[in-house]
């Protein structure tokens, strides 16, 4: 805890940190805000998933171009631009009555100006800090970045159910709007310029570490995304013991990360780390009681915060810094179809075959998020020991002279 104090006292990492969270919280809330609001107007979680699938879609398509705008254009304008559209998208979603084909466009587009706050982010980290640093601190942002993806879905089914499911999407909507504001004033963002990728898009996923850094990423939100979709119908819309559920599941991955952060990365780190997930659900699926739930995601937790630092580190220590931008762009566009599409694909299953269903989802994903990086650990890199500082760009300076 000692170095994680210092690490905060860096000039600019706990005002970055803190930024990111609050520009990108929504995200975690937006998925489970989408299916319980779609739901109680359609009677229908199939009507979410559709939703949420056109909204996953958008991301996918947003994220690796949105992150080579930036090179082209600079990170304020292309995150103010974005912010404002998405923002403007999915408060319309809460408070006009609309038919499911036009919430599925509309989410579309909120999908597809989704702020690359992500990439922007995980470049100027290794701008700040000292080679040393950058793996506690990557480490860091992943415990942190569990409150996105567990705490926010808590905060978002505590809102839907004891408030108003409207309440719960516009709440999400000030934390963009807010967050993304603080995010773009800060002096970090301004001193950090992305050099333009010389790359044709998409050529950074022909990196076999890139393209399995985003692969886990997506099969590890999604498993998040189903058994919290699984947990809120296990308990159904009027009880509060969801919420407790998530929290204690939001606690195992704090705990994890803040436990494992310093954790050597050699080629299995990946798949062990989503092993002790993948045993968590599995667990949580053979008794759908408050104490089971809550012991089993505890479990499940410790896993995910050390899995996200692992994946962060591959990318870093593998592409060079004009490419950093767009291989976390992908990164970041895994996680957020596997937000949704974990999301859809436990909504139908929630309607077909019940609560147990999305549990049984969930383990899945995590399992074939161990069996991956497993199967290919050859194109997982050993990090022990090693620099994980982006590969630098040998190129002229151009130097005027006065």
């Amino acid at each position: 805890m000692k170095s994680y104090w210092t690490l905060l006292r860096t000039p600019g990492v706990s005002r970055l940190i803190g930024a990111q969270l609050t520009a990108r919280f929504p995200f975690g809330m937006l998925s489970l805000a989408f299916l319980i609001h779609i739901e109680q107007i359609f009677d229908s979680y199939g009507a979410a998933g559709l939703v949420l699938g056109a909204m996953s879609i958008g991301q996918a398509i947003a994220g690796p171009l949105t992150s080579r705008l930036m090179g082209r254009l600079g990170m304020r304008p292309v995150i103010i631009a974005t912010m404002f559209i998405c923002a403007v998208s999915i408060i319309v979603m809460a408070l006009v009555p609309l038919s499911v084909l036009s919430l599925m466009l509309i989410g579309f587009v909120a999908g597809l100006s989704t702020p690359p706050i992500q990439p922007a982010v995980r470049t100027i980290y290794p701008k700040i800090v000292n080679s040393r640093q950058l793996t506690p601190l990557f480490s860091l942002d992943a415990s942190a970045q569990e409150i996105i993806w567990v705490l926010g879905p808590v905060i978002a089914t505590f809102v839907a159910l004891q408030v108003s499911t409207t309440a719960g999407i516009l709440l999400a909507a000030i934390f963009l709007v807010g967050g993304g504001i603080w995010f773009v004033s800060l002096p970090e963002v301004g001193r950090v310029r992305i050099p333009r990728s010389r790359r044709k898009l998409g050529v950074v996923l022909k990196k076999p570490e890139v393209l399995l850094s985003t692969i886990v990423g997506f099969t590890l939100v999604a498993a998040c995304a189903a058994v919290e979709a699984g947990v809120v119908a296990v308990f159904g819309h009027g009880s509060a013991d969801a919420g407790w559920v998530l929290g204690i599941f939001a606690i195992g991955s704090l705990i994890g990360g803040l436990a494992l952060g310093h954790a050597p990365i050699g080629p299995w780190a990946l798949a062990a780390r989503m092993l002790i997930v993948t045993i968590g659900l599995a667990l949580a699926s053979l008794w759908l009681t408050f104490w089971w739930l809550s012991l089993a995601l505890l479990l499940a937790g410790v896993g995910i915060a050390p899995a996200f630092a692992v994946l962060f580190g591959i990318v870093s220590a593998s592409v060079k810094f004009s490419d950093t931008a767009e291989a976390y762009g992908w990164v970041g566009t895994g996680q957020l179809i596997g937000a949704a599409m974990g999301s859809a694909i436990a909504g139908f299953s929630i309607d077909h075959s019940g609560p147990v269903s999305a549990i049984y989802v969930a383990a899945g994903f995590a399992a074939l998020g161990c069996i991956i990086p497993a199967l290919g650990r050859r194109w997982h890199p050993d990090l022990r020991g090693r620099d994980i500082s982006p590969i630098p760009d040998t190129e002229p300076i151009q130097v005027q002279v006065s």
